[in-house]
């Protein structure tokens, strides 16, 4: 048991040691010149190994993904378990987003050129990135669950996919931002989370229902993701 676990760790590390080459080697010479041999070469393993680990760059960007979201959820976690007010909840997410990738700015807008892509398996809204996706949804379920507000049963349905999808854009935004420590995206999450808070509690009005009814249509008859 002592040896499996020893030998999971030191995969891990070197799962760990490959993803941090490949991103230093992304930012360096970018994504579509760097090799996986090169990643192997700056990680100090075989190509081999680095093939068993990762079977693509695509895939070591799928991990990169994957940390960033374990990071995300993990930075949440004071906010969430610390206040029941659905604003505080969803901006102190938005707020924990920039937080974690702010260390990636320059990666990030490099990983824009191919993720705004739509048929790269790095696009966020594409079949590749579903786990990824799913569990980021998740996440905002717990922000509406955890929240002090009824939401309609066919809102709630709908409701996390809608604020993981405008939660991207607060990203898409702060990619651009260059002002110091993101003040103005950290700025535009404040103003627009309280926005979409307030937009929900209208929605949730019992007379609203047509209007609501029909605008939920609308979203899940043009939604982006399968």
């Amino acid at each position: 048991m002592q040896q499996d676990a020893a030998k999971t760790g030191k995969g891990e590390r070197t799962k760990a040691r490959i993803v941090d080459a490949a991103l230093v080697l992304f930012r360096e010479h970018g994504y579509d010149a760097t090799t996986m041999r090169m990643v192997a070469e700056r990680a100090g393993v075989s190509l081999g190994n680095a093939y068993y680990y990762f079977k693509s760059k695509e895939v070591l960007l799928q991990a990169f993904y994957k940390e960033m979201h374990d990071a995300h959820v993990a930075a949440s976690q004071e906010v969430l378990s610390s206040s029941n007010k659905l604003h505080d909840r969803l901006l102190g997410v938005l707020q924990a987003r920039i937080d974690v990738t702010e260390p990636y700015r320059r990666f990030a807008a490099l990983l824009f050129r191919q993720a705004a892509d739509p048929d790269s398996p790095l696009n966020p809204f594409h079949e590749a990135s579903r786990a990824t996706r799913e569990e980021a949804i998740q996440l905002f379920e717990v922000v509406i669950e955890g929240a002090n507000v009824k939401v309609p049963k066919d809102l709630a349905k709908e409701l996390p996919e809608l604020l993981w999808t405008y939660s991207m854009g607060i990203v898409l935004f702060w990619i651009h931002d260059r002002s110091e420590d993101s003040a103005r995206t950290r700025k535009l999450a404040a103003h627009t989370s309280d926005i979409v808070v307030k937009l929900i509690r209208l929605a949730s009005n019992p007379l609203l229902r047509p209007l609501r009814k029909r605008v939920l249509e609308l979203l899940r008859d043009f939604r982006v993701t399968g």
